[in-house]
């Protein structure tokens, strides 16, 4: 197992610039506010003397309020899982009675403590870090994360005990891991329906919209097989986007998109499904993943309701026909373990390497049972399929006059493929390829021989017969 170091301190004293510095990323959103790190966010740690798992925590304040007291958890939470704390302070504000209070509360833990002081840059170092001896802790570490510097001799102090066994690295853990990022609109249920799969309170579920701002990920293990779950910020219209904080976090859910496997998008089985519902299912479309729709809070839908609710969906959704519907209720646990079991099967169709002589014959019986449409009288012919890619499933196909495909003999196509090799919730990218014809590319015409002309040989003879006369 690999150390885990938590990050620890009150708001905005830099935690989660730290946090990007050590993992060389930007998972964690950074914004000159307090507040924006709610969550508990992993991350494998890249500087330093040896691999780690760091973890970077929302502020901790002596009297939470609100949101507060579930950030307050999550920090505890982190203390606890952690074998390494970094007590991180501010070395331009001095010492403050919040960080006397926090220091109180990690003395508790009774783990090894190493305190930096953060945002030292341009400071003399003795003079940075001379008021924070008063916390107890020892020796403290001026650094600054914004700018990289100190952030390996704090790792090399924190790590200075830790002997890994040979071979230990963080690419070991989360290699085969089947990536499902749960997305939607804000307050449909994401987090609680991750707490249900994880079977823990891991991230923070409130009534509260935008109670998540940053992509977390947690890695767990369910039916023998590696998860890495990711849950989002939710996605608004543009309009409505109003502050840099939920911008970052929108563009966090985009880029969690485009590195999943599967995408679960959750709706509100109370709210009617609207433009920005499919505008959240368009996005994970057009990145070419998995899909499944959750359809959350379904326990408390009346059964006379729930018949029209599920003719609103398949009329407002018709585009992605072929994205399962799942209605679960993430509060009680109902539909939850068949959400987990499609989404295992959904990533194996994703991955699911097809050979070319198969493809070729079901190619052959798509085209026996229904052929190409005739372009200007002459049929389109479709010689052989090959595969291109995964995640989405790409599917080659080559012959001739394949730029006159339609889009709905394409579309019959790609459900056959689907069907053949159950590529189970996955939009299949069916791709036409013209052969070059080799009798196209034209023959050299023999070069013509010269009409002797008045300049010609005979005439320079005649020419020259006539000077010697």
């Amino acid at each position: 197992m690999l150390p885990v170091v938590a990050l620890v301190g009150r708001p905005n004293v830099g935690k989660s610039t730290l946090f990007n510095a050590l993992t060389r990323t930007r998972d964690a959103i950074v914004a000159d506010v307090p507040g924006v790190t709610r969550d508990r966010q992993y991350g494998y740690g890249k500087v330093g003397p040896a691999p780690y798992v760091v973890i970077d925590t929302g502020g901790i304040v002596e009297q939470p309020a609100g949101i507060e007291a579930p950030m307050r958890v999550q920090t505890a939470r982190a203390v606890d899982e952690a074998d390494h704390l970094v007590f991180i302070v501010d070395a331009r504000a001095g010492v403050t009675p919040q960080d006397h209070f926090i220091a109180r509360e990690l003395r508790r833990s009774g783990k090894r403590v190493v305190l930096a002081a953060n945002k030292a840059e341009g400071l003399d170092s003795d003079v940075a870090v001379a008021d924070f001896h008063a916390l107890g802790f020892g020796e403290p570490l001026p650094l600054s994360a914004a700018h990289g510097q100190g952030a390996r001799e704090l790792m090399e102090a924190v790590l200075a005990d830790v002997v890994l066994p040979e071979g230990a690295g963080p690419e070991d853990q989360s290699r085969d891991a089947i990536r499902i990022a749960v997305i939607g609109r804000p307050n449909v249920g994401k987090s609680t329906l991750v707490n249900r799969l994880l079977g823990e309170e891991r991230v923070i579920a409130s009534e509260m919209p935008g109670t998540t701002r940053d992509s977390i990920f947690v890695p767990f293990r369910r039916d023998e097989r590696d998860f890495l779950l990711i849950d989002t910020a939710g996605v608004r219209r543009r309009s409505k986007i109003d502050d840099s904080v939920e911008r970052a976090s929108v563009a966090k859910t985009l880029q969690a998109i485009a590195e999943a496997h599967v995408v679960v998008v959750v709706l509100d089985a109370h709210d009617t499904v609207g433009e920005q519902d499919a505008s959240v299912l368009g996005l994970a479309l057009e990145e070419g993943r998995a899909l499944l729709i959750a359809v959350n809070k379904w326990d408390n839908i009346p059964m006379e309701q729930r018949e029209d609710i599920r003719g609103k969906i398949a009329l407002k959704l018709d585009f992605a026909p072929f994205v399962p519907v799942h209605y679960i209720s993430a509060r009680h646990g109902t539909g939850v373990g068949e959400l987990a079991q499609a989404a295992i099967r959904a990533f194996n169709g994703a991955m699911r390497e097809m050979r070319t002589p198969e493809l070729t014959r079901t190619l052959e019986r798509a085209m026996t049972q229904h052929q190409p449409p005739l372009v200007r009288g002459r049929r389109i012919k479709l010689r052989y399929a090959h595969q291109g890619g995964r995640n989405p499933p790409r599917i080659v196909i080559h012959g001739n006059q394949t730029k006159h495909v339609p889009d709905a003999y394409r579309r019959y196509l790609a459900n056959v493929f689907r069907e053949t090799f159950d590529l189970f919730a996955s939009p299949v990218a069916v791709e036409f390829r013209t052969d070059s014809n080799p009798y196209d590319r034209g023959v050299r015409k023999p070069a013509q021989r010269r009409k002797p002309g008045k300049r010609g040989k005979s005439a320079r003879g005649g020419g020259r017969g006539q000077r010697q006369k």
